[in-house]
């Protein structure tokens, strides 16, 4: 281990029994929890001598030691790429993402995500989050537009994971949907998961997770609702799956329905992340930002009135 810059030791103190991803999560609060996992997978962290899996449970009494090793360089060359940075201090940035543009690599989309555009764009972002998602606390999907948080270091990225988890964080979605969905505001609560069937797509299924969307329509269509939605949970695909599933898929949506022949064809998927309200990680200053729709959203909704 001739690589190794640093090893800790730490002892168990009485009255702690918990998995010692979330011991260490609590006591090294500059390494995300999904660091930790990762030194734990990778052997760095051992309990009484030997190797140990996440969910190990700790006990009083017993000493942990922590190998924390350099932060392996990203396989990943920065690109320019079109993206516009709202706000930025030494620990987030506020970023706006037009759609089309995928946010960190996968399976056929190796160039040209957002992820390489922040590491051409944005300083010291090394490893934080992982070495494929450097700074990533959430995501958006490729044709959704709209407003996102980059986490600029460890610290900021574990508080603002746990915002989101705790739902501490606000999020407001403009979305135009097929047909006059009813009543004008409401609440969809439907739990949601992977599709039994279809593995690309998620849906509403008895033992998936609980979603939790409010929506209020600004202004009704002859074949289309302009609303404003609010999720209040963060489940993949929740929008797309919790509209779908009332009937009034979001339009553009080839994935739940929202293509349709008798309305003009919507250029992409017509959801745009337009606020978000949130505590700064350090200074827990309440922040908030806005972003109107882009063009092409605006004039597909000119065009519905038609």
């Amino acid at each position: 281990m001739s690589d190794i810059v640093r090893s800790l030791l730490i002892k168990v103190e009485e009255g702690s029994s918990q998995r010692i991803d979330k011991f260490l999560n609590d006591k090294l609060p500059e390494l995300s929890r999904s660091r930790i996992q990762q030194l734990i997978a990778e052997g760095f962290v051992k309990l009484e001598g030997k190797m140990v899996k996440p969910s190990t449970k700790v006990k009083a009494g017993m000493t942990i030691e922590v190998f924390i090793p350099p932060d392996e360089p990203l396989e990943l060359t920065p690109e320019e790429v079109p993206f516009e940075v709202l706000y930025e201090d030494d620990d987030l940035a506020i970023i706006y993402k037009p759609a089309g543009i995928v946010v960190h690599p996968a399976p056929g989309h190796q160039r040209g995500t957002l992820v390489h555009g922040l590491l051409k764009k944005l300083k010291n972002l090394s490893g934080v989050g992982g070495k494929l998602r450097p700074g990533i606390v959430h995501r958006l999907d490729k044709d959704t537009s709209g407003l996102m948080i980059v986490a600029k270091n460890d610290f900021a990225h574990q508080v603002l994971v746990s915002a989101f988890q705790k739902r501490e964080i606000k999020k407001e979605y403009y979305a135009i949907l097929y047909g006059q969905i009813s009543p004008k505001t409401g609440t969809i609560e439907k739990p949601i998961g992977r599709h039994p069937v279809q593995r690309k797509k998620m849906a509403i299924v008895p033992d998936g997770k609980p979603a939790v969307t409010e929506y209020e329509v600004l202004e009704y269509y002859k074949k289309a609702s302009f609303v404003l939605a609010r999720p209040l949970t963060g489940r993949t695909h929740q929008l797309r799956v919790h509209f779908s599933s009332k009937g009034h898929p979001i339009l553009g949506d080839p994935l739940y329905g929202g293509l349709k022949p008798d309305i003009p064809r919507a250029p992409r998927l017509m959801l745009h992340a337009s606020k978000l309200t949130l505590l700064h990680p350090r200074s827990h200053e309440l922040l908030e930002f806005k972003k109107d729709p882009p063009k092409d959203f605006l004039e597909y909704l000119k065009a519905l009135e038609t």
